[in-house]
């Protein structure tokens, strides 16, 4: 089935998500291999898995860098990401969500839905990206399909439905020609004394049920048929589906055994009949339009640009437009990667996916061409820890800065600050185990022996009260920039709100367009040091002269006007905050909400179930930094715990945390003005 005409249709680009060990990456090596692209299966445990080609990710059997691959399954090219699952590398998930047309959810049965599938969910429906739930590890002990069914339509869908039955029979499956055809080889189990909620005491027949009845939602004609006839229309079933699944309506709930190879092919046969090509919006005779979502480093080819192209073509030796960087630079090579292998294929049409050579100013997030059909970012990855590094070898020390600058440039979350008068390095980070990895890179790519200083939290400031902040830069002679700025509170995850009522024949519309850009950089450091944020800042009012101002004085007055504001404002402090969802036995749960209450958590009233009671809540990220490894002891292994981010809030009244200023305070007027203008040095 093609569901849009020409090379498009024969295109899927797809995204493998998980929480971290729910099978992603075996399950890709699985694809790899049914589809005949490998000959032999790689294993994570032994790091001989395709898409984990890193030494990094070899040692620690864990995936922290998105793999793109490829294989063609029924006459179809899918290009495949596969993204990391652990929480520390969520900014690779971030990236690769802005460039794919489908999604692959995998869901462990065993461990069912968790933290980070559901972050992943809602960031996959806040794209409206057509998703597959894959439920794997049906081999294991503990599996159980109708409780993760359950999980699934309760924590994430109740459009999601199975349209494979997970004990093997072979004529109750929905599709076209042999969709679907073979299930995973393990019986349906129900917990006993589980009420499964609207699916309780499912067999097969109920499953069947199930997934008409959802399907149904969208269409009545078809309720009314079944409920008439008490039969499965399957023809109507077929015909529906795929419309439905491709237009993220209805969410396909499929099962399998990776491991064993079970599931797998009707795995990607759902791939092509229910995840659409990409969108025929533009057209590859069509202006180019692309956007970078990666960049590597080969030691033979220089820096390469991976690239999603929405519209247009680019050849090997085209010169091509960068508009976010606004240059042009020439395509040496186009190619296609598979892990460690690759190929020139010479041109790079609209709907795929290539890897670009000889854009050495290329960086994360270009816009390459037109912006027209490029999508919009998504936010989910916020690191919440910095830390220092230091290096063994003090005659390593550029060495390390140049490492830092290539690792900066493939994740630019790292926002390395280079303090050179200091000969300080800082990273920013998601969680230990990245600074595990960053030790393990820096030694094995690039040959450094570093150490990483006790992770610091990063915390942010936001205005305490409205107010105003005013500059008059009109000395030392020649300069003249006059600015007055309204500086008010703003909701919790708001960001930065600016608008200008500034008159342009007072301030010019290019000088206004210099504060602004330069506003952003004014907030990096508040009264305390930390970025400032939930704001709202308004010019009010500016004045320039026809003489004596140069563009460059408001970049000098900016700082200096945000900062007054500021200190008049006042600013309070936020700290960042994760939510969790732990099980344990009942009999620690006592002690761990004792913990949770010393940490400053917040938390629902517990749920009993069993044996086992399970807690939901928030916790400050600066207490409970060591709780992941106490938590071990205290439930002697037997409770299961996730994190993800849950935002910032407002730090308790008597709480400081103040970080070292970079560069000179805009506060010190008449020494700020000597620092920019690099004179400081000599009065």
């Amino acid at each position: 089935m093609v569901l849009n005409g020409g090379e498009h249709g024969r295109i899927r680009n797809i995204g493998i998500f998980a929480h971290v060990d729910a099978g992603k990456t075996t399950t890709t090596e699985q694809i790899l291999f049914h589809s005949g692209r490998i000959r032999s299966l790689g294993s994570v445990d032994d790091g001989t898995a395709q898409t984990d080609w890193m030494e990094v990710e070899r040692a620690r059997g864990i995936s922290v860098r998105a793999a793109a691959t490829r294989f063609t399954w029924r006459d179809v090219t899918v290009n495949v990401v596969d993204t990391p699952g652990h929480v520390d590398f969520l900014s690779e998930v971030e990236r690769s969500l802005r460039v794919m047309d489908g999604a692959v959810l995998i869901i462990s049965a065993v461990e069912g839905v968790q933290a980070q599938t559901e972050v992943i969910w809602h960031a996959l429906r806040e794209r409206g990206i057509p998703t597959l739930l894959y439920v794997n590890k049906m081999d294991r002990v503990g599996a159980d399909a109708l409780r993760t069914l359950v999980q699934i339509r309760r924590l994430l869908s109740g459009m999601a439905a199975p349209v494979q039955l997970p004990n093997g029979a072979e004529d109750r499956f929905v599709g076209s020609n042999d969709l679907l055809r073979r299930g995973a080889a393990v019986e349906i189990s129900s917990p006993a004394g589980s009420n499964g909620e609207d699916i309780a005491g499912a067999d097969g027949e109920r499953f069947e049920q199930l997934l008409v009845e959802t399907v149904a939602e969208h269409d009545e004609e078809l309720l009314l048929q079944y409920m008439e006839s008490g039969e499965w229309p399957k023809k109507e079933l077929r015909a529906i589906l795929p419309r439905l699944a491709c237009r993220g309506e209805l969410f396909p709930v499929l099962f399998g055994a990776s491991n064993k190879g079970i599931g797998v092919e009707p795995l990607m046969d759902a791939m092509i009949e229910l995840l659409p090509p990409p969108p025929a919006a533009g057209k590859a005779d069509g202006p180019v339009s692309g956007v970078v979502f990666r960049i590597e480093r080969d030691p033979a080819m220089g820096r390469i640009a991976y690239v999603r192209m929405y519209s247009g073509t680019i050849r090997n030796r085209d010169s091509v437009r960068n508009a976010t960087r606004e240059i042009d630079e020439k395509v040496t090579q186009i190619r296609k990667i598979d892990g460690q292998r690759s190929e020139d294929v010479g041109t790079l049409a609209a709907g795929d996916i290539a890897a670009v050579c000889g854009w050495n100013q290329a960086r994360i997030g270009d816009i390459i061409g037109s912006d027209a059909f490029v999508p919009g970012e998504t936010r989910m990855a916020v690191p919440l820890l910095t830390v220092q590094v230091r290096w063994r070898n003090e005659a390593e020390y550029t060495a390390v800065v140049a490492a830092l600058h290539e690792l900066a440039d493939e994740d630019p979350l790292l926002d390395l600050q280079w303090l050179q008068e200091q000969r300080e390095l800082h990273v920013k980070v998601m969680g230990p185990i990245q600074v595990e990895v960053l030790t393990h890179m820096l030694s094995s790519r690039f040959g450094l022996a570093v150490d990483f200083g006790a992770p610091s939290v990063i915390y942010k400031e936001t205005p305490a009260q409205a107010g105003e902040g005013f500059i008059a830069y009109t000395m030392p002679k020649p300069c003249w920039a006059i600015l007055r700025f309204r500086i008010e509170p703003g909701e919790l995850g708001s960001g930065l709100v600016y608008s200008s009522l500034a008159r342009p024949e007072r301030l010019l519309e290019s000088y206004q367009n210099e504060v602004a850009r330069r506003v952003p950089e004014a907030l990096r450091q508040g009264m305390f040091g930390w970025e400032v944020t939930d704001l709202k800042v308004t010019l009010l009012e500016g004045e320039h002269h026809v003489w004596h101002t140069h563009p460059l004085d408001f970049a000098v007055a900016t700082p200096m006007g945000i900062m007054d504001g500021l200190a008049r404002t006042g600013v309070k402090l936020l700290e960042p905050m994760v939510r969790f969802r732990m099980s344990v036995p009942e009999e620690t749960g006592g002690k761990i909400m004792n913990e949770l209450v010393q940490m400053r958590g917040q938390f629902d009233s517990p749920e009993v179930r069993g044996e086992r009671m399970e807690i939901e809540g928030i916790l400050p990220v600066s207490t409970s930094l060591d709780f992941p490894a106490r938590f071990g002891s205290f439930t002697k292994g037997r409770g299961v715990m996730s994190m993800v981010f849950a935002g910032y809030e407002e730090c308790p009244e008597n709480m400081q945390a103040e970080r070292k200023r970079t560069g000179v305070n805009p506060l010190d007027q008449s020494k700020y003005i000597l620092y920019v203008r690099k004179a400081l040095a000599q009065s």
